[in-house]
């Protein structure tokens, strides 16, 4: 079940240029909410909510992260709020990433830009329940990378830059790590292209692969059918409440 509620914001932090943090105390959820699930929130002037990853999930302090771009019209009003505010919260929604995966089993979480905030919460709950993460990260430079911090505390974490700032150079696909170690499943959120060789990559491996998808969404409930995709037979699904978390072999993505 999901909540509609104002919460209080806890907590703002600039993460990088345009980027920023929101902690949020919502006691009632915090606890039901699950890695890879989103919220939608409701901004003043604007008749769309605008949907965000949880980027984190702190269930003894009932709060949620939220990691947000300010690259729009809405994500720039949101830019301007602040601690003491309250966020008009629709949460949590859609479905999140596998949550079953054996202990001791190796994944790797693997994202590109701001598509990088679902996989920090993935990767603590694995490491909770005694599964090992691994981070694999890229962006075009350096600035690109955000919370290495934190990854860097849940598990191993490599990096690849396309101007050889930090890491190895190229694309994720590239990194040497997916020659060199095995991995028993693979998430992935980020960039399409980025999403979609994750994919045919693990396909090639015969490694389990879930996708976190971004598609543009209205209502968040399934029902204004604005985010779409479509499935290997060829069927629309929608991505705010099938999703926004796939096996990628349910997708169109190896055709």
């Amino acid at each position: 079940m999901y909540s509609c509620n104002n919460y209080p914001v806890i907590e703002k932090n600039e993460i990088a240029s345009g980027i920023f943090s929101y902690t949020i105390l919502c006691p009632e959820v915090a606890a039901e909410a699950k890695p890879g699930q989103f919220v939608h929130i409701r901004v003043e002037g604007f008749t769309l909510r605008r949907p965000i990853s949880i980027n984190r999930i702190c269930r003894e302090a009932n709060e949620l992260w939220l990691l947000v771009h300010a690259v729009g019209e809405g994500t720039r009003t949101l830019y301007n709020m602040q601690a003491g505010d309250t966020l008009n919260c629709v949460l949590p929604l859609g479905n999140g990433f596998t949550t079953t995966h054996p202990a001791g089993n190796k994944v790797l979480l693997v994202g590109g830009g701001v598509g990088t905030a679902p996989l920090l919460a993935y990767g603590e709950y694995l490491k909770e329940r005694g599964v090992q993460p691994s981070f694999l990260l890229g962006g075009r430079s350096a600035k690109d990378l955000l919370q290495l911090d934190l990854f860097e505390q849940v598990g191993p974490v490599y990096i690849t830059t396309e101007d050889a700032s930090l890491g190895e150079k190229g694309f994720v696909t590239q990194h040497s790590v997916l020659e060199a170690e095995h991995f028993d499943a693979i998430s992935t959120c980020g960039p399409k292209p980025m999403m979609m060789a994750v994919a045919r990559y693990a396909h090639a491996k015969g490694i389990t692969c879930e996708a976190s998808l971004e598609n543009l969404m209205a209502c968040g409930l399934g029902a204004c059918l604005c985010c779409v995709e479509k499935n290997h037979e060829g069927h629309n699904v929608c991505v705010c409440k099938e999703g926004p978390v796939f096996n990628t072999e349910q997708l169109q993505w190896q055709n």
